[in-house]
């Protein structure tokens, strides 16, 4: 076995082999249960980034776990269209050509785009192959794929029949930048220091004038009211005026509505139906006129003015502003900080406008979703969501759901000459119900977050039912990041529940961010982005996987520190040693199916017992979503119970020097177990050593990745031993770290005592002897009370003492002992001062304030050590 771990040398071998055997195609009908992850589907323009990295690590682990615990497991993959980002990707490279997409046309841009993806479809599967991903690439699937068309089609036309989807006009957030309606979720509401600009407008026969304030005076010139509250008296003569809007000179009259907040500023606030949803609504209320005085591209339109129509709206804001300060209507200025909405997408602030659009009525959904998580029908993971997701479902608005894009699912809605409109599944359908061939199809595209909402069971087969459908629906869990739980999980559930009766999964892992490694978020802007696929060029795939697993703790960010990555990459190192060690030492014995534990020594005993509580322990976190409390127990049974104790008690009976029963057959037993516990997490590993390991071809079958995942062992069970061999541990951690802090050299034999009241210990221990002289350095253990000058401790309710040779200490080592004896005094004062002060004994909790009192107690018994063995080194002594 190669002697150098380089993960490089056997990553891609096993990531092809497994594919071209089909190891992870799943089955349908089955009669295995079934699990099913379906992958959030990556934009087909994008690289995998630290966040959809740590989703991938978790998506793969379980479906790995379940896939070996006899599952039936699919991780269907796939690729969302991401109408707007593949629409500006195509635009820029059209723009770079020299053209734009109105020369080409509609159907010749969607050529482009269509080539466009062609050419970039591949990417994300190359990316999830580096990092280990088992999906089932025979179902991969994409969002604007024939299958996935007729199942929005389906959908639009039955939310349509239902009367849930309907087309008018109404005030949407409109994108200047990307020329189309957005979602409310698509607009970013960022802080802005603006400023708040106090205007005068004259009440028309007489001398009055009163004011309003405003963030936007470029809107005024679309006023056609002033309105005040109800119940304000301050403006009671007023209800029959009219005001004289300034600059322009048009008459707006004054309307009285409870949505006026009387005590906010002067109690009057102008009224723009066309460019703020409140006005809007309020001038639906009051049958006020609209005038748009923005257009689409963000410019003043001819309602506007002469000298303001073609200029951008901000150019604009500054020509008002002026001519306002130069006619004498601008009475004050005010620096003001307030939210603005922007578009997420292309970073410009969004323009309420006025826009006939198709919009979904999503209330009755919203509450199944609402009563899917009260009921528990639905977990949230970590359910400290909840409250969250019943906030923003139960205040929920119509959702816009059409978009003047081209690349994307066209509406299924055809017009007549006469405007009269059909929806239908196809263009067939749609003249079939109009009566005449002549119609033409809606231009607009419908929102990604639409089709993606479908993902679940449209990926499935629906609206057919198919043996995929009828195998997988609904799905086990899905695992996403936090930021598109309202983008994308609860309209997923919304929809799911509508149309199939059923949540589209039980469970919902929302991970945190990830962040660098001192907790900031990671941004192009702060250089700080990670590209994880760099890291696993750099570290291996499974120490990024594992590290990404370990850190992620529910309801917490990640901060993605490379100094651990390197760390657990050693962990990898230490895998591959083990086991290259065991192979080398383990002569004839193989792989065993199970073991009798009855005839084994203690420390067989013990690993198989502590093996079995780990493969429980495992199984039980995984299910729960604990991956990090999982990887953790992973980590320190391999390194801590598996390297640091076991194999260094087998070396001996290996060795031939002390013979045990059975020796190179447990350990090769747990090598093969442990190596199935590590494999969802470490995947390439696992599998080049485990196809190592001899006598595993008999019992098991040609992968790890279809092996059973190991499950606790009542009858490896074996607590009384666990108990004994942690006494043993501690009194071998003690004798190393007094030989440490005595600086004794590994060449110097001890001479150890032990004396237990239990005589059934003292046996055990006694029984364990051949073993401790190796690990100590000893050349003898006593089991009776240490003579006096030993340097004597009480280890787990045994008396121990270590007889030292005497030595003359090095100037070097006292030195040393020296300084650790300052460093000791120093904490010893720390931790006094803290269990005197009063305030600390009062507040802390009881268990902080006993675990202070037991360093105190540790402290001052290495003080006694290391004074004895400065002062048993002075001149003169004796």
């Amino acid at each position: 076995m190669e002697k150098r771990f380089d993960p490089a040398s056997y990553e891609d071998k096993w990531q092809k082999r497994w594919s071209e055997e089909g190891f992870f195609v799943a089955e349908a009908p089955s009669s295995r249960p079934s699990f099913c992850i379906m992958i959030p589907p990556p934009n087909v323009t994008g690289n995998l980034h630290a966040g959809p990295a740590l989703q991938t690590t978790i998506q793969d682990l379980l479906t790995r776990w379940k896939r070996m615990s006899g599952y039936n497991a699919l991780w269907l993959p796939g690729t969302d269209h991401a109408g707007i980002a593949t629409q500006l990707m195509v635009e820029r490279q059209l723009i770079e050509e020299g053209t734009d997409r109105q020369s080409l046309g509609r159907e010749g841009f969607l050529e482009r785009a269509w080539e466009w993806t062609d050419q970039h479809s591949g990417n994300i599967r190359v990316q999830l192959d580096q990092l280990g991903a088992s999906c089932d690439w025979t179902r991969e699937r994409f969002t604007l794929e024939e299958g996935l068309s007729k199942a929005v089609r389906s959908a639009f036309v039955r939310l349509y029949r239902e009367g849930l989807i309907s087309r008018g006009e109404y005030m949407v957030n409109w994108s200047p930048g990307l020329e189309t309606a957005i979602s409310d979720l698509e607009v970013d509401m960022r802080p802005v220091e603006g400023k708040l600009y106090h205007i005068a407008y004259p009440v028309e026969g007489s001398d009055e004038r009163i004011v309003v304030a405003t963030t936007r005076p470029e809107t005024m010139l679309g006023d056609t009211a002033i309105a005040m509250h109800p119940e304000d008296d301050r403006y009671a003569h007023l209800r029959d005026a009219v005001a004289i809007l300034p600059l322009v000179g048009r008459q707006v009259a004054f309307v009285a509505d409870d949505v006026v907040e009387r005590e906010f500023g002067t109690g009057l606030v102008k009224v723009t139906p066309a460019h703020d949803l409140t006005d809007f609504e309020l001038g639906r209320r009051h049958g006020l006129e609209s005038i748009q005085v923005i257009d689409r591209k963000g410019r003043m339109t001819p309602e506007a003015g002469e000298q303001f129509a073609g200029l951008d709206r901000f150019e604009a804001r500054e020509k008002v502003v002026q001519m306002l300060q130069e006619q004498g209507y601008l009475l004050k200025v005010e620096d003001y900080a307030h939210n603005v909405g922007h578009c997420q997408r292309s970073g410009v602030p969004i323009e309420p406008m006025i826009s006939t659009q198709w919009f979904m009525d999503v209330e009755g959904m919203a509450g199944q979703a609402l009563q899917a998580v009260a009921s528990g029908d639905l977990r949230l993971i970590p359910d400290s969501w909840n409250k969250t997701w019943d906030h923003w479902l139960e205040n929920i608005r119509p959702w816009c759901i059409s978009r003047q894009l081209w690349w994307g699912h066209q509406i299924p809605a055809w017009y007549t000459n006469s405007g009269e409109v059909f929806v239908a599944a196809s263009r067939e359908e749609a003249a079939e119900l109009a009566g005449t061939d002549e119609i033409t199809q809606d231009p607009d595209v419908l929102d990604t977050w639409f089709s993606s909402a479908l993902w679940p069971f449209s990926t499935l087969g629906w609206p057919e039912e198919t043996e995929d459908f009828k195998t997988f629906y609904p799905t086990d869990v899905l695992v996403t990041g936090f930021d598109i739980i309202f983008f994308w999980v609860a309209r997923m559930v919304m929809t799911g529940m509508h149309f199939t009766g059923k949540t589209p999964f039980h469970a919902v892992h929302l991970t945190g961010l990830v962040r660098d490694a001192d907790g900031q978020k990671m941004s192009k802007t702060r250089g700080n982005t990670v590209d994880p696929l760099e890291l696993v060029e750099e570290y291996g795939a499974d120490a990024v996987r594992f590290t990404l697993a370990i850190l992620d703790s529910p309801g917490r960010d990640i901060p993605l520190d490379p100094d651990r990555m390197a760390g657990y990459r050693s962990f990898g190192n230490k895998i591959w040693n083990a086991v290259r060690f065991s192979l080398s030492r383990v002569g004839s014995a193989t792989v065993q199916e199970s073991l009798d534990v009855t005839e084994l020594a203690a420390p067989e005993r013990w690993i198989l017992s502590r093996l079995s509580k780990t493969a429980a322990e495992v199984n039980e976190r995984f299910a729960e979503y604990r991956f990090d409390e999982a990887c953790q127990r992973l980590y320190h049974f391999f390194w801590g119970e598996l390297c640091d104790w076991y194999i260094e008690l087998s070396k001996p009976a290996l060795a031939g020097e002390s013979p045990r029963p059975q020796v190179g057959e447990v350990l090769l037993t747990v090598l093969d177990r442990s190596l199935r516990l590590l494999h969802p997490v470490m995947p390439f590993l696992t599998e080049e050593l485990w196809q190592r390991l001899p006598g595993r071809e008999a019992i098991h079958p040609a992968t790890i990745c279809l092996a059973p995942y190991p499950v606790g062992e009542e009858a490896w069970r074996d607590p009384v031993t666990e108990e004994r061999m942690d006494v043993f541990f501690q009194i071998v951690a003690w004798a190393r770290n007094l030989r440490a802090e005595l600086g004794i050299p590994p060449r110097d034999k001890a001479t150890l005592y032990i004396s237990s009241e239990s005589s059934e210990l003292a046996a055990f221990l006694g029984r364990l002897e051949a073993m401790a002289l190796p690990l100590l350095r000893l050349d003898a253990v006593h089991f009776e009370a240490a003579p006096d000058g030993a340097h004597s401790d009480v280890v787990a309710g045994v008396a121990v003492g270590l007889v030292v040779p005497e030595r003359e200490l090095s100037l070097e080592d006292r030195e040393r002992l020296m300084a650790e004896r300052e460093k000791l005094r120093a904490q010893h004062q720390r931790t006094l001062g803290l269990l005197e002060n009063k305030a600390f004994l009062a507040k802390a909790p009881e268990k902080v304030v006993d675990q202070n009192r037991r360093r105190l107690e540790e402290i001052l018994e290495r003080l006694e050590i290391l004074e004895a063995g400065l002062a048993a080194d002075e001149p003169g002594s004796s």
